[in-house]
C-alpha cells in the first residue's frame, strides 16, 4: 500500500510537470519526489534487511547469487526518470528536458502500478482501474501535503484542486461499491469508507481557507490505512504474493 501511494504520487507529479501545470520552484518538486521515493523504497529496504515483515520484494529474495525478477527490474527502472527529474527541475520547471523526464516518470510509475495490480486483480480490468484510481487519490493527498507544508505562492486552497480530489474520491468510492456491492463484512466496510473517504473528505473541505500540514498528513495517513483495511477485507487476492496483505 505504501508503494502504491508512492507510485501514485510520482504519477501525478510527473504528469503535472510534463504538462507544465505544476507550481514553479525546485524545492516544490524535489520534496514530493523524495517522499515518493521513500514510500516506494520501504519495501525493498525491508527485504534487503531481511526483515520478517517482507522476506522478499516482488519475488526477489535478496542474497548472494540471487537475480532480480522481471517485476523487480521494472520497479528499479522507475528510479531512473525519478533521478532525471531530480537533477533537471529548475525554476519554472518548463525546460523541455525536465518535462520529458517527468513524462517518463509518469509512464514508469503507471507501468509499475499496472504490472503489480495485474497479478493481484483476479477480477480483471475493473479491479485494476479501481486500484489505479485509488493509488492516484492517495498520491494526490500526499502531493497536496507536500505543497502545503512548503507554503508556496500558488493558491493551494483553490476550488479546482479541492474539486479534483473530491471527484477522485467519489469515483473511487463508486467503483468500490460497484465491485464489492455484495460484501458481507459491514463493520470492516464502514471502517474502510470512513478512513478512505469520510475523514480525508472532511479534511479536504476544511482546507478551503488555509491548508494545514498536520491535518493533511492525517488525511493522507487515514486514506493509506483505510486502503490497507480494504485490501485485507478482499482476502488473499489482494496480496502481492498470494499470502496475507502487507502494508508495504
Amino acid at each position: 500500500m505504501l508503494a502504491s501511494s508512492g507510485y501514485g504520487l510520482w504519477l501525478l507529479l510527473g504528469t503535472t510537470l510534463a504538462l507544465g501545470l505544476y507550481p514553479a520552484g525546485r524545492g516544490d518538486a524535489l520534496v514530493p519526489l523524495t517522499l515518493g521515493a521513500v514510500l516506494v523504497s520501504l519495501a525493498p529496504l525491508a527485504a534487503a534487511l531481511r526483515l520478517p515483515l517482507a522476506p522478499e520484494w516482488l519475488g526477489w529474495r535478496f542474497g548472494r547469487g540471487s537475480r532480480p525478477t522481471a517485476k523487480a527490474m521494472l520497479a528499479l527502472a522507475a528510479y531512473l526518470p525519478m533521478l532525471g527529474v531530480a537533477g533537471l527541475v529548475r525554476g519554472d520547471n518548463l525546460f523541455w528536458a525536465t518535462r520529458l523526464a517527468a513524462a517518463a516518470l509518469a509512464i514508469g510509475s503507471l507501468a509499475c502500478l499496472i504490472d503489480a495490480l495485474s497479478e493481484r486483480a483476479q477480477e480483471g480490468r475493473a479491479r485494476i482501474f479501481a486500484r489505479l484510481v485509488s493509488a492516484s487519490y492517495a498520491g494526490g493527498l500526499w502531493l497536496w501535503l507536500c505543497l502545503a507544508a512548503q507554503d508556496g505562492d500558488e493558491p493551494l486552497h483553490s476550488v479546482s484542486w479541492i474539486f479534483a480530489l473530491q471527484s477522485l474520491a467519489l469515483l473511487v468510492g463508486l467503483i468500490a461499491w460497484w465491485r464489492d456491492g455484495g460484501a458481507r463484512t459491514w463493520p470492516g466496510r464502514l471502517l474502510f469508507l470512513a478512513l478512505v473517504y469520510l475523514i480525508p473528505g472532511l479534511i479536504v473541505l476544511a482546507q478551503r481557507q488555509e491548508p494545514h500540514g498536520l491535518l493533511l498528513l492525517l488525511a493522507a495517513v487515514s486514506c493509506m490505512v483505510g486502503q490497507s483495511v480494504e485490501a485485507r477485507l478482499c482476502g488473499p487476492q489482494a496480496s502481492h504474493d498470494g499470502g496475507t496483505t502487507r502494508l508495504i
